[in-house]
């Protein structure tokens, strides 16, 4: 075979690796002994994993790889924020951001080159969209970043959670982003907890009851607007799933049976355009019997923007509000902006597929049927 026709084992489930030892004839222990060397010990030299047979490293050698996407750019912040500009097979480029905190080290991860919601105060919406990244992809990102990572002297590990904030609309992607988290979660490779996985979603209900329904992890709401009116600026996909059933979904997303116990509302702080003492009071009416925390995030500035950041002032008025109103109400400070790897600002900086052709993903409607 040559390189080109081999499979990559990297986004493989235990579930994919178990069928695919069992085709050629091996045990099912086989995929979780692959599982570890792939995602544990960051092996990728099947001539290195010493508890196979040799003739197993052998065909696997000819058959199989595991290829992770191709470092291009790697920058750091001066609050300690990574961020990794990384190639695609086909050239076209995502970006990943490390942000380190104390206690913990949270991954922010891409699902899509480029995103198809328009958004209107986000860099990567200004692309448009190209394509769904595959489960190898997505998942591949934590790996490069482990590898560049490594844990200080007492740390276990250095990235403890992941959010799929990036770049695209993961909900949008369901299937190889669902692979991806399940392998997070795989106690045979990161043994991640749910509550330490974020989906952020900008809204797709049906996927969002998908997703409570099949491998309910934490949920982040990008909500950015208390009313349908602004909302629909501001995020347009709310045209498609307005405020009233979005709001009946995170209930429904954290109900009987649900493993958490709110959902993350994430809002973008915009001066003059969703940050008066009216827009809060709006939200508190919108949230009432909504299990939610709220997460105040100050715009991030990008070329050609045309919108600027809340005042201090502002920003504190509007969170007293909500905090008076007994919401659990935090302040996100922009993290990695001298960098562009602040919130909304993700947006590769060298020529991708994304740059020349503008396509826009077709949106499953409310029955949850994406149109042909």
């Amino acid at each position: 075979m040559t390189d080109k026709a081999k499979i990559n084992l990297l986004g493989m489930s235990r579930q994919e690796l178990t069928d695919f030892f069992a085709q050629r004839g091996e045990k099912p222990f086989r995929a979780v002994q692959v599982l570890k060397w792939i995602h544990q010990r960051d092996c990728t030299d099947f001539a290195a994993m010493t508890d196979l047979s040799k003739a197993v490293r052998g065909w696997l050698a000819d058959e199989a790889e595991v290829r992770t996407p191709e470092i291009v750019l790697e920058q750091s912040a001066a609050d300690g924020t990574y961020k990794w500009l990384l190639r695609l097979d086909d050239g076209n480029c995502i970006e990943t951001v490390f942000i380190p905190e104390d206690g913990r080290g949270t991954l922010c991860v891409s699902s899509q080159v480029g995103c198809a919601l328009d958004c209107s105060f986000c860099s990567t919406a200004r692309q448009g969209f190209n394509r769904n990244l595959t489960s190898a992809e997505i998942i591949g990102q934590l790996q490069v970043a482990r590898g560049r990572m490594q844990p200080e002297d007492g740390q276990s590990r250095v990235i403890s959670n992941v959010v799929l904030m990036g770049m695209g609309e993961p909900l949008l992607n369901f299937e190889p982003v669902l692979g991806a988290v399940s392998l997070m979660l795989e106690d045979n490779a990161y043994g991640l907890s749910r509550r330490r996985v974020t989906v952020s979603t900008s809204g797709i209900i049906p996927a969002m009851d998908r997703l409570h329904e099949t491998l309910p992890v934490a949920l982040a709401l990008s909500l950015h607007a208390p009313n349908d009116a602004l909302r629909n600026e501001l995020v347009p996909i709310n045209r498609k799933y307005p405020l009233g059933p979005l709001m009946d979904a995170c209930r429904r997303y954290v109900g009987k049976g649900g493993h958490h116990s709110r959902v993350t509302m994430e809002y973008v702080m915009i001066d003059g355009v969703n940050d008066t003492p009216g827009h809060a009071r709006e939200l508190v009416r919108l949230l009432r019997d909504v299990p939610c925390k709220i997460n105040l995030i100050p715009f991030n500035p990008f070329p050609d923007a045309g919108y600027r950041r809340s005042s201090e002032t502002a920003l504190a008025r509007f969170r007293d509000i909500l905090i008076q109103a007994g919401y659990t109400t935090i302040t996100r400070r922009p993290r990695g902006d001298d960098i562009d790897a602040a919130c909304g600002q993700l947006v590769g900086r060298v020529e991708d597929r994304t740059r020349r052709t503008l396509r826009y993903a077709k949106v499953p409607n409310a029955s949850g049927v994406t149109p042909p």
